[in-house]
C-alpha cells in the first residue's frame, strides 16, 4: 500500500477507537484505566464474534491483500478490481459485500490494537505516579495485540489456512483472557469466601480444557466439518463410526480443504474432527459443570457460578442446533461468542480464587504462633 492509503487506513482505525475511548475519559469513572480495559474487553469480544463472522460467510478472502484491499484502505476506492475478480469467479472469495466484511473486521482489530496502544500507555502512567498496579500485564497485551495481527496477515496472505486460521481464534480468545485479567486486577478487592481458594486447581483444569475445546472448535470451522456429523447423539447412526480418517483429519499444516499430500480431504476426516470435537464437549461440560456447582453458595464467586452454567447451558443449546438446524449462521456465530464469554467467566473466577488464596494464607499467618526470642 502507498503511504497515502495507509494513513487512511490509520485514520479509520482511529476514528473508530476515538468513540470508545472518548466515553472513557469524559465519564465520571476515576478508575479509567479500569474502564477502559474493561471496554477494550467487550469490544475484543465483539471482534471474535466478527471473525467468526466473517469466516462463516466465506470473506476472509474478501480483500486478497492485507491490511488494505488491493492496496486500497477501502472497498469502494477497490471497486474495479473487486468487480473484475467477482465477473472472473461469481461463486469466488471476492465480492463487494465480502470485502466489506473483512475490511470492517480489520477496522474493528486495528481500533482494539489502538485502544490496547492507549491502554498501555495509561498503565506506565499510572505506575510512574503511583507506583501501583503493574504496567508489565498490559504491555503483555500490547504485544499479544501485535502477534495476532501478524497472524490475522498469515491468514490472508497463506489463503486461510486451517492451522493459521485456528492459531488467529485462540490469539483473540487468548488476547480477551489477558484484557478480562487485566480490567478484573483494578476491580475493588471483593470478598471472597476463603473456601473457594479449594477450587483453584479445578478451576485451572476447567480453563485449560476450555481452550482445547475452542482450538477444536476452531479445527471444525476452518475444515468445514460442522456439517460432517448430521444427527445427534449418534454420529451416522453410531457412537463411533466406521473409517474415521484421523491422520488426515489431524495432520495441522495443510492446505485448505486439501490432504498433506496434496489430495482432497476425505470426508472420513472431517467426521474424524466433528466427533473429536463434540465428544471432548462432554468433559468441558463436566468440568464447568462442576466448577459451578461447587462454587454456587460462596460469596464472592456466586453471581459468576451462575452466569458460568447459565452460559454453559446456551453453549450447549446453540452446539445442538448448529447440527440440528445445518448450521444457521446466526447460532454459528452465538456459539463462537459463547465459548469466548465462557473463558472470560473463567478467567474472572480464576481472579476472585486467587483473591481467596491470599486471604486464606494471610489468615493461616495471623494463626501462627510468634516465634520465641532464643
Amino acid at each position: 500500500m502507498d503511504p497515502a492509503s495507509l494513513s487512511w487506513l490509520a485514520f479509520k482505525a482511529v476514528a473508530i477507537a476515538a468513540i470508545p475511548l472518548a466515553y472513557v475519559l469524559l465519564s465520571e469513572d476515576p478508575q479509567k484505566h479500569r474502564r477502559l480495559a474493561w471496554v477494550t474487553a467487550f469490544l475484543t469480544l465483539d471482534l471474535i464474534m466478527f471473525g467468526a463472522f466473517t469466516r462463516l460467510t466465506d470473506s476472509g478472502l474478501g480483500c486478497p491483500d492485507w491490511p488494505g484491499c488491493y492496496g486500497h484502505s477501502n472497498p469502494l476506492s477497490a471497486g474495479e478490481h473487486i468487480r473484475a475478480a467477482e465477473t472472473a469467479l461469481p461463486s469466488g472469495p471476492v465480492t463487494m459485500t465480502k470485502a466489506w466484511i473483512e475490511m470492517l473486521h480489520r477496522y474493528l482489530a486495528m481500533a482494539v490494537g489502538f485502544l490496547i496502544i492507549v491502554l498501555t500507555l495509561l498503565g506506565w502512567q499510572r505506575w510512574r505516579r503511583e507506583r501501583r498496579g503493574s504496567p508489565w500485564l498490559a504491555t503483555a497485551t500490547l504485544v499479544a495485540v501485535c502477534l495476532q495481527g501478524a497472524f490475522g496477515a498469515l491468514t490472508v496472505t497463506m489463503r486461510l489456512q486451517p492451522a493459521i486460521v485456528t492459531m488467529h481464534l485462540l490469539g483473540g480468545v487468548g488476547l480477551l483472557a489477558l484484557l478480562v485479567w487485566l480490567a478484573a486486577r483494578d476491580e475493588p478487592p471483593a470478598t471472597v469466601d476463603v473456601a473457594a481458594a479449594a477450587y483453584r486447581p479445578l478451576a485451572a483444569a476447567a480453563a485449560v480444557v476450555l481452550v482445547v475445546q475452542i482450538g477444536l472448535g476452531g479445527w471444525v470451522s476452518t475444515n468445514y466439518a460442522v456439517l460432517a456429523c448430521p444427527d445427534f447423539p449418534l454420529c451416522h447412526g453410531r457412537l463411533v463410526p466406521e473409517g474415521m480418517d484421523f491422520a488426515a483429519g489431524f495432520t495441522l499444516w495443510r492446505d485448505l480443504g486439501m490432504s498433506a499430500d496434496g489430495k482432497p480431504i476425505p470426508f472420513q476426516a472431517l467426521v474424524a474432527i466433528h466427533w473429536v470435537h463434540r465428544n471432548f464437549a462432554y468433559a468441558v461440560f463436566l468440568l464447568l459443570g462442576l466448577l459451578a456447582w461447587r462454587l454456587w453458595p460462596l460469596a464472592g464467586v456466586s453471581r459468576l457460578a451462575r452466569a458460568l452454567a447459565a452460559v454453559l447451558a446456551l453453549q450447549f443449546a446453540t452446539g445442538l442446533s448448529n447440527v440440528l438446524l445445518e448450521w444457521p449462521l446466526p447460532l454459528a456465530v452465538l456459539h463462537n461468542g459463547g465459548a469466548a464469554v465462557l473463558l472470560a467467566l473463567l478467567v474472572t473466577i480464576g481472579h476472585r480464587l486467587s483473591l481467596a488464596t491470599a486471604a486464606l494464607s494471610a489468615k493461616d499467618r495471623a494463626r501462627a504462633p510468634l516465634a520465641m526470642p532464643s
